[in-house]
């Protein structure tokens, strides 16, 4: 069977929007049923936790059973949903004040498929150091860029933010990440590239 063209998806979500709009009960189940498992690998990795990834997407999709109608198009529908999760689970960890550790999400993630468990483990702690040197903002750009594969406009539009400010968070982490990890490796840091 094919797959459906970007386009026709996206067309399709529209729909499905606008039907929610209208207080459509199964266009909203159909999209629920789309973004549930998105939404929840998104939210797993901002906090390593079923239950916070539950409450923020039942708490994102309220907010798109009732704002659907105040959709404009102006962006993707995919881009305005996880710009309502992001600005949901970012608002729940600052009320929670809970700052979570990539080591976990790194260990859950990976499981070696050979003896190299301790140089994985080694690799995945040298990692983890390294990120927890970046502030929030820079930690997630960077795994909304590298692990979810989101463009820096598609950031952009989910956070908020200007194009600019998301360029200039992936530059500053990568720089911050360039001097921290060979110093965190026992190394001396390499001269600008």
């Amino acid at each position: 069977m094919p797959r459906p063209s970007p386009q026709s998806a996206e067309a399709r979500e529209t729909l499905l929007l606008q039907r929610v709009a209208e207080r459509d009960r199964q266009a909203f189940e159909e999209l629920y049923n789309a973004y549930h498992r998105r939404l929840s690998r998104f939210l797993m990795r901002l906090a390593p936790r079923y239950d916070f990834a539950e409450e923020i997407i039942n708490d994102t999709f309220w907010v798109v059973w009732r704002k659907a109608g105040e959709f404009r198009g102006a962006s993707r529908v995919s881009t305005w949903i996880m710009g309502i999760a992001y600005r949901r689970a970012l608002r729940a960890l600052r009320d929670e004040r809970q700052v979570t550790s990539i080591d976990r999400r790194l260990s859950e993630e990976s499981t070696p498929d050979s003896d190299d468990s301790a140089a994985t483990a080694d690799m995945q702690d040298w990692i983890s150091r390294g990120l927890s040197e970046l502030s929030e903002e820079q930690r997630l750009t960077l795994e909304m860029a590298y692990f979810l594969g989101h463009s820096c406009e598609e950031i952009a539009a989910i956070t908020g933010s200007p194009v600019g400010t998301i360029k200039a968070r992936m530059f500053h982490a990568r720089e911050k990440l360039r001097l921290s990890l060979p110093l965190l490796g026992g190394l001396a840091p390499r001269g600008p590239t």
